[in-house]
């Protein structure tokens, strides 16, 4: 049986205190990640991330594994409210909401935690601003099973909401770290881990080094790329063949080639 307290004041003090969590700060200082969706808030639960509270608007419900999963919520720890459509309109944060929201403890794993296979395959992005980016990366690496994605000199915080909607909830299936970037290469050399870089100014097309051993990639922000401190850390520079006016792809896009051509040397 489901038990729910419900909500029906966009004032009550939980909704107050979910919608502060669109802000950086508030999510750092909770160590919550805010995530929207039916599907995000499954593969989360499914990916061992520990629930802290679910608003929902019933009237959105479509059949009755959405009912079990709130079972499966409550099972787990979390607490569940009921929400009027005023109240879960001031909650929802994304266009065409499906009545679902939801809490999770979440913080990036420290560097020294991260647990490696035996040829590690791991994802570096340099400042890349855009949530949507940073989510698109995190469905490909998870896609890719890559060990995990780090984040260097972040300039957006893995549990920011359009980063986990972008990753369709990929963000609680994969490793995530966030470090300076001298800590990363730092953590690099000390695991022996190969740096490939990608650049629009290298010789090298990105499918010529040996990805089969244990490597990591490396990608810049969208408008400047890496920077000379990752350029001149590389063991190889590699471009992606562009034929057009544009110079360069999209970082997601890019990050997509790059990691599959990973798992084409793998398999």
């Amino acid at each position: 049986m489901i038990e729910a307290m419900i909500i029906t004041s966009p004032h009550n003090p939980k909704v107050k205190a979910v919608a502060a969590l669109r802000e950086r700060r508030a999510r750092e200082q909770a160590r919550l990640a805010l995530v929207e969706g039916y599907e995000e808030v499954s593969l989360a639960l499914e990916s061992g991330a520990q629930p802290a509270e679910l608003f929902y608007a019933p009237d959105h419900f479509r059949d009755a594994a959405q009912r079990a999963l709130l079972a499966q919520f409550q099972r787990r720890g979390g607490a569940c409210y009921e929400v009027s459509p005023r109240v879960f309109e001031k909650l929802a944060y994304r266009e065409h909401p499906d009545g679902w929201l939801a809490t999770f403890a979440f913080q990036p794993t420290p560097l020294a935690e991260l647990r490696l296979s035996e040829s590690p395959f791991v994802i570096l992005c340099e400042g890349v601003e855009k949530p949507g980016n940073l989510g698109a990366i995190l469905r490909t690496a998870d896609a890719a099973a890559a060990d995990a994605v780090i984040a260097c000199d972040p300039r957006t915080d893995w549990a920011n909401p359009n980063v986990i909607r972008a990753s369709k909830g990929a963000l609680f299936a994969l490793q995530v770290a966030a470090a300076r970037s001298t800590e990363a290469l730092t953590w690099l050399r000390e695991r022996a881990l190969r740096l490939i870089v990608a650049t629009p100014a290298a010789s090298t097309p990105y499918t010529a080094p040996d990805y089969r051993v244990g490597v990591a990639i490396a990608l810049g922000a969208e408008k400047t790329g890496l920077s000379d401190f990752w350029l001149r850390a590389a063991d190889h520079s590699v471009a992606i063949p562009m034929f057009g006016k544009v110079n360069s792809l999209n970082v997601s896009a890019a990050a997509a080639l790059l990691i599959y051509e990973v798992v084409r040397q793998r398999t």
